[in-house]
């Protein structure tokens, strides 16, 4: 969900919601699926987790993936309430409601509230308060030894298209390759596991097939905020077209190094 990083939810909220006309009702609000999860989840090694965080969580596909494979309750933090709403009713209709405890909160703000985690996982949302300060603000509240999966949107080559390039510049320019990043989870505590990158395939179904629709029928909405936001959202889609696969979504699967 790259196109909302850009913007302030208040900035996207003013007569008309954006993100609720874009995004309602969607289970998938960035690239991924509950097979590419649930590989990654089996990367780690075999182990009872007790305290498990899911930040940046969004409508909470992969919250469910988590605590029905994990069988024990998964905190799912998230700073926008209705995306929770969704979470909670969809695990109240899988009968998972017990496994599933929302708190709407900043990502920032996790180590106050959850200190000691096992698990701290985290899909396509770090990027939202910078990889780098993420991934050092959640160390501290990570046991060590515990685990943290933060997917990650990253270069893949060194080649990248100049569109492809621009777009990003303005977009996150923050974005590093993956060795940049695995140096950067290595200064803010971690060991490396291992990596793992979503497939085309994982950015397109019931993704940007669903979204790229849905931001045509809004080019010419009344409100010029959602015009705006669903232009930048189908930019982001034809960058994607174009992007000769050099960049992508990376899972950094990291451990808690001990102090």
């Amino acid at each position: 969900m790259l196109a909302v990083g850009r913007q302030t939810m208040k900035e996207l909220m003013n007569t008309y919601n954006p993100i609720d006309l874009l995004f309602g009702g969607m289970e998938k609000l960035g690239p991924g699926s509950n097979v590419h999860t649930l590989n990654v989840l089996r990367l780690l090694p075999k182990e009872q987790f007790h305290v498990i965080v899911d930040a940046g969580c969004g409508a909470g596909r992969q919250t469910m993936v988590l605590a029905k494979e994990l069988g024990t309750l998964v905190h799912a933090v998230d700073s926008y309430e209705p995306f929770l709403n969704d979470l909670t009713r969809r695990a109240k209709s899988a009968g998972i409601e017990h496994l599933v405890e929302t708190h709407c909160m900043d990502m920032k703000d996790i180590p106050g509230v959850f200190p000691h985690i096992d698990l701290l996982w985290s899909e396509g949302a770090a990027y939202n308060i910078g990889f780098p300060n993420a991934l050092t603000i959640w160390a501290s509240a990570i046991n060590e030894g515990g685990f943290a999966v933060v997917s990650e949107l990253s270069w893949l080559r060194d080649q990248v298209p100049d569109a492809v390039r621009e777009f990003f510049f303005s977009g996150y320019p923050d974005m590093q390759s993956i060795q940049q990043n695995l140096a950067v989870a290595a200064n803010a505590g971690y060991g490396v596991l291992t990596t793992y990158t979503l497939p085309k395939d994982a950015w397109v179904k019931g993704y940007y097939d669903l979204l790229e629709p849905r931001a045509q029928a809004l080019i010419d909405h009344p409100d010029s905020s959602v015009r705006d936001f669903a232009v930048e959202t189908i930019k982001e889609i034809e960058i994607f077209k174009h992007s000769e696969d050099s960049y992508g979504y990376v899972f950094y699967v990291l451990q808690r190094a001990y102090r």
